[in-house]
């Protein structure tokens, strides 16, 4: 197993944010996590990537308890997150930006940048190398942010709603560069509310609500849970997200 959180949980003073949570991940796979805003879902990936420290429970990465490993130590292991909020370095081009996650494993310059060019082209920014990383779109930012997660080389990457803001079209884009990095030998779970992507990208899907997971299984299973349905999807996103296989795509909506 890549990836196991057993029985998580995490407090902020009188706040329970995080109760009891444990969620595993198969090497290979593209495992969603999913819930209504404020479930504990951005905290549990907070801490699974080293961010935050549990007040109970484990996480191991590849067999191994890495709970109090610093989110470096995890990175250099090749455990990677991305954040939702997308803050590129504004005076440096899209291709050095990759670079800066690059230099993990890349100390020399030229290598860096070597690597970093692999990945743009790998996630659609080759042609926009030179270009300052402040000029991109929302779409843009998007997939840089991705990048510079993916040039650190990670076996495990976690991807905070990296579909987050994009339009139905860009969203279809962004799908099989998600696919494709898998197909790279890459291991995603993913925070994502665009059930159209959770439905045609996970095997598996983790539901989380008020901080416990209440649902797991596969995306057509998790859209036919009564809970689930009752807290977070609502009954029209359920017949929709029931309605696609994994790996088939389709049009879903948000949760």
């Amino acid at each position: 197993m890549m990836l196991e959180v057993r029985a998580v949980t995490k407090r902020f003073g009188g706040l329970i944010a995080v109760r009891d949570a444990s969620l595993a991940v198969t090497a290979g796979s593209i495992t969603g996590l999913i819930g209504p805003n404020g479930a504990g879902k951005t905290t549990l990936f907070a801490i699974i990537a080293g961010f935050q420290a549990p007040t109970a429970g484990r996480v191991l990465f590849e067999g191994r308890d890495v709970t109090r490993d610093a989110a470096h130590i995890r990175a250099a292991k090749g455990l990677v997150r991305t954040f939702q909020i997308v803050q590129p370095f504004a005076g440096l081009t899209v291709l050095e930006n990759i670079a800066v996650g690059a230099h993990l494993r890349h100390r020399a310059r030229s290598d860096a940048l070597a690597a970093a060019r692999k990945v743009a082209e790998q996630v659609g920014l080759a042609v926009l190398g030179d270009r300052s990383a402040a000029s991109l779109t929302v779409a843009g930012r998007k997939r840089l942010e991705l990048a510079r997660a993916l040039a650190t080389e990670p076996k495990l990457l976690l991807l905070d709603e990296v579909l987050a803001g994009l339009n139905p079209s860009e969203i279809r884009d962004m799908i099989p560069v998600v696919r494709g990095i898998r197909t790279s030998g890459v291991t995603i779970l993913m925070v994502e509310h665009v059930m159209q992507a959770v439905s045609s990208l996970c095997e598996h899907v983790y539901v989380i609500a008020e901080g416990r997971t209440i649902a797991a299984g596969r995306p057509d299973e998790i859209a036919r849970n009564p809970q689930v349905v009752e807290a977070y999807l609502g009954h029209g996103a359920a017949r929709r997200m029931a309605g696609m296989a994994p790996a088939q795509g389709g049009h879903g909506g948000h949760g």
